[in-house]
């Protein structure tokens, strides 16, 4: 998503769970981007190839409407993307609650590696991973389709869904 491009928002589809009809309380993508870029920890869900889900906590950079984060391809987390590379993403917070759903890409673009070890070393100090593609840790980039977002406080009102495809 490039910069300055707020997605339209709408209520999310929850049968039976008093969600508020109208856009007054939807929360804007200001709201997300803020959680996103604040948060340390993200939860990433993906499946195994015999249908199990699996769920992993990593740490990641959110970057223009885009998460990067990364992963030992042997890893149970690896060989899942291998496998099927659609993926939930999600913060710790039930509170303030943001989820992605989309598939990732593997990242190879060296211009974009660059930029994305910078910001690895300043979020995560003593983390600086290479620059350079490595077979055996790529990184991931997530472009989310859909997004959901709420805030447990007022959820039947602050309910929010984006579709980014």
């Amino acid at each position: 998503m490039a910069e300055n491009t707020s997605p339209k928002s709408e209520r999310p589809y929850m049968p039976d769970y008093g969600i508020k009809t109208g856009r007054k309380g939807l929360l804007d993508w200001d709201w997300v981007d803020a959680r996103m870029q604040a948060a340390r920890n993200y939860w990433i869900a993906s499946t195994q190839p015999d249908g199990k889900p699996h769920a992993m906590p990593v740490w990641g950079i959110w970057l223009e409407g885009n998460f990067y984060f990364g992963t030992a391809r042997r890893s149970r987390k690896g060989r899942n993307l291998q496998a099927n590379p659609e993926v939930v993403v999600h913060l710790e917070s039930g509170d303030e609650v943001v989820i992605f759903e989309g598939m990732v890409e593997e990242l190879t673009d060296r211009p974009t590696l660059v930029r994305l070890t910078r910001a690895y070393a300043e979020k995560y100090p003593g983390y600086e991973p290479s620059p350079d593609p490595d077979p055996s840790s790529p990184f991931y980039v997530l472009r989310p389709r859909k997004a959901y977002a709420w805030r447990e406080k007022d959820f039947p009102t602050s309910a929010t869904r984006w579709r980014l495809d």
